[in-house]
């Protein structure tokens, strides 16, 4: 078997291509070729290598399928696709149930009808989730914070602390789910799901399946001064935040779109993009067709 393994050497503080090295070990009995997702201008360049009976694996965090699935029709791949998590936050290959750097998980099924988001006019696909306020200010500082020094690595939490302590204001927020409008004053988070994970770890949406038949999940987590979100954000980490019902307002729709007062940084699976005051997700209405692991991975 052949196995091109398309790797991002900048993943997990840069340690991408000392992780995907690991592959050699666990494909031995198989031919594997790497080739460096950087340097590539189109997927095409290593797709059009592929002959039919050849498998993909894709290696490295969530920002390289991110990469992947919009750059190029997802729906209907003419191959094998694998997943093998080496990120720093590995919330697609958590939310899959896969544990890291364990062995490639074969994610076809996953990568079809993905939910859509429009933002500043362009269309991005995407796997885990949108997030909006002080999510995407974390990515945004953690961003600055790599182009200072290469290969840190960055630590989120202590990012988030100080967003929370004054660094990130809160903001006021339209949330229209499937054309019904709610108002929110002191917005810190706004996020929109198609998985349960993101940033690392976060739980912000504990029930969202990412096989939901179309339906999304929306968390709003609002109306408190730095003091009192301080104290709730920490258990966004195992879902326990949405008990606070005065202050997390959770939704599920098809068509959801989330407008600020004020610009703010926005990120799509943990890819960052800037001054942004608006987003709006469509969720494809084709649910993807359930894995049957066991019988996938046995054919490793």
């Amino acid at each position: 078997m052949k196995y091109f393994v398309l790797y991002n050497p900048l993943s997990c503080s840069g340690k991408g291509f000392i992780l995907a090295k690991r592959l050699e070990n666990i494909l031995k009995d198989d031919e594997v070729i790497f080739f460096d997702v950087t340097t590539l201008k189109t997927r095409d360049e290593i797709l059009n290598y592929a002959e039919k009976d050849d498998r993909i694996v894709l290696c490295g965090g969530d920002g390289t399928v991110n990469r992947f699935i919009n750059s190029g029709d997802t729906d209907a791949l003419g191959f094998d696709l694998y997943y093998y998590a080496c990120g720093s936050g590995n919330d697609f290959s958590n939310d899959l149930g896969k544990s890291p750097e364990k062995e490639p998980v074969r994610i076809n099924q996953f990568l079809k009808h993905l939910p859509t988001a429009l933002v500043n006019g362009k269309a991005y696909k995407f796997v885990n989730g949108v997030g909006f306020g002080i999510d995407g200010y974390c990515c945004e500082e953690g961003d600055k914070q790599r182009a200072k020094k290469p290969g840190k690595k960055i630590n989120y939490t202590n990012i988030a602390i100080k967003g929370l302590l004054g660094a990130f204001r809160p903001v006021n927020a339209v949330v229209s789910i499937d054309g019904v409008s709610h108002e929110f004053k002191k917005v810190w988070l706004a996020p929109t799901m198609n998985g349960r994970f993101y940033g690392g770890g976060m739980m912000p949406t504990p029930d969202q399946d990412r096989e939901h038949n179309g339906t999304l999940s929306t968390l709003v987590f609002f109306g408190m001064g730095p003091l009192g979100a301080l104290t709730i954000f920490p258990s966004i980490f195992t879902g326990e935040h949405i008990k606070h019902e005065k202050n997390c307002a959770l939704f599920h729709g098809k068509n959801i779109n989330v407008t600020f007062d004020r610009p703010c940084a926005l990120q799509i699976d943990g890819e960052t993009i800037p001054n942004v005051t608006e987003y709006t997700v469509c969720a494809d209405v084709y649910a993807p067709v359930p894995l049957k692991d066991d019988e996938e991975q046995a054919k490793l």
